[in-house]
């Protein structure tokens, strides 16, 4: 809880209309701010926040405007209270940052290339049990979500989780200054953002600059090429967890990857248990293992950790499976990169064999342009084709200008997209029961249009559809 003082000692403002009060938090959406929230208007490539003060009032308690601005529209504030900034987001990083200083409890850094969020949300869910915990929302994991995150901490919260996002070198300084993390994870180092960072060396550096500020943390003990590039100067409590090197302190035995849901033997620092986890895939068996790490270092035991991570049930459109009509469909639309690709194709051969084969169906991936790439972008889709190829996958649909290269290097049985809309409706005139059919491709190229049309949502022209009644 912030009151207006706070926020005016914190950012050195100044209140200009109203009174002072008590909000619960910051909000940057004038749609979706609460009654007792403060609105913060940013200014973007496409709007600035502050044409949206006035909405905001009406509905929240209070704003925090540019003073510039705040000069010039005096009579827009109404009843509201209302402070005035040189800088809305360096006020917002300000007053993250004071919020930090007056929080005692432990906060987690969650990074890593893929992966960050389902972990979040694993380990949130364990801690949640026991302790009051507030979260960065989604993947707001930037400069702009993740302080907004903080602003909402109150007297009762006992931890923060936050996921840190990157995509160019700095960012991790920058998110670790406002956060001031003493516990962290790293999930894995891919091939991600490479349009910023110029190398998976690049990746590694800047992931990695997270163990300058944490106190402990939790590594991928499965990946060689993070752990190769720890430095000495790194001295700290250092937690591994691994499926494949049995020396990690937490580790995954006896794995049953079934049609829905993972069942392994959780093993920890000499005790055991067994978790029926609802999530599919060897990857997130992978996060389970990073959840549990943290879990232990914060003090829970294997029963209150087997409770969280077997009631997690997932996170939208991130590996979700989804059966219609006899398909069962791999619904990993949110994003991509190389790494998260040829992981999620695996997890598409294994599902092929698994079920659909028996029933004479096929392996089907309808994947989206990979995008932030720069230099490498070109390279990585022909190698993500030549891939599919040697996984013998039964069928591939690419969309976008890039994935016309992987189908190129697929073979003449690929077929080539513009449009998730016009790859859509491709697919629901092939697709047949006992197909496994994967989803997958960068936020923009928003691929969650090809499960819209097999949900008969909508056609080509945009309009809604009608199922084929294959589903």
């Amino acid at each position: 809880m912030l009151s207006s003082g706070e926020i005016l000692e914190a950012t050195g403002g100044s209140l200009v209309s109203g009174r002072d009060r008590v909000f619960s938090g910051g909000s940057i959406d004038s749609r979706t701010i609460g009654e007792a929230e403060f609105f913060i208007p940013l200014k973007g490539e496409n709007c600035d926040g502050h044409d949206f003060v006035r909405a905001a009032l009406d509905k929240g308690a209070g704003a925090l405007v540019s003073k510039e601005w705040a000069s010039g529209h005096a009579r827009d504030f109404g009843e509201g209270t209302v402070m005035a900034v040189e800088d809305t987001l360096v006020a917002l990083h300000d007053i993250a940052r004071f919020a930090r200083k007056r929080f005692s409890g432990p906060v987690v850094a969650v990074a890593g290339s893929n992966g960050k969020t389902t972990t979040k949300e694993l380990i949130c869910s364990i801690l949640s049990l026991r302790l009051k915990t507030i979260k960065t929302e989604g993947n707001l994991n930037n400069h702009i979500g993740m302080p907004l995150c903080m602003t909402r901490a109150d007297e009762d919260t006992e931890v923060m989780v936050l996921e840190m996002g990157t995509n160019r070198p700095g960012d991790m300084d920058m998110l670790c200054g406002i956060a001031s993390p003493d516990t962290g994870v790293i999930t894995n180092i891919g091939m991600e953002h490479l349009e910023g960072f110029g190398s998976l060396a690049g990746v590694r550096d800047e992931e990695l600059s997270l163990l300058k500020y944490v106190g402990r943390a939790a590594l991928n003990g499965d990946d060689g090429y993070m752990l190769g590039g720890i430095s000495m100067k790194h001295n700290l409590p250092l937690t591994t967890y691994s499926i494949d090197n049995p020396r990690g302190e937490i580790t995954a035995s006896g794995i049953e990857l079934k049609e829905e849901g993972t069942g392994f033997l959780l093993n920890a620092q000499g005790s055991s248990i067994h978790i029926d986890s609802k999530l599919s895939g060897r990857f997130n068996v992978l996060n389970s293992l990073a959840a549990t790490a943290i879990a232990r270092m914060l003090g829970f035991n294997l029963n209150d950790i087997k409770k969280g991570l077997e009631a997690f049930s997932g996170v939208n459109m991130r590996f979700e499976i989804r059966k219609r009509g006899g398909v069962t469909y791999l619904f990993d639309a949110y994003n991509a990169n190389p790494s998260s690709m040829k992981a999620s194709i695996l997890e598409l051969v294994r599902m092929s064999e698994l079920r659909a084969y028996p029933e004479g169906g096929r392996s089907v991936a309808v994947l989206g342009d990979m995008l932030e790439l720069g230099g490498f972008g070109r390279a990585s889709h022909e190698e993500t084709g030549r891939f599919l190829r040697e996984q013998k996958i039964g069928c591939f649909i690419g969309v976008g200008d890039l994935m016309k290269g992987a189908v190129a290097a697929y073979g003449p049985d690929g077929t080539a997209k513009e449009t998730s809309v016009e790859a859509g409706e491709f697919l629901s005139r092939l697709v047949a029961p006992g197909d496994v059919v994967l989803i997958k491709g960068s936020r923009s190229m928003k691929m969650e249009r090809v499960m819209e049309i097999m949900d008969g949502g909508i056609a080509e022209n945009g309009k809604p559809g009608k199922s084929d009644g294959r589903k």
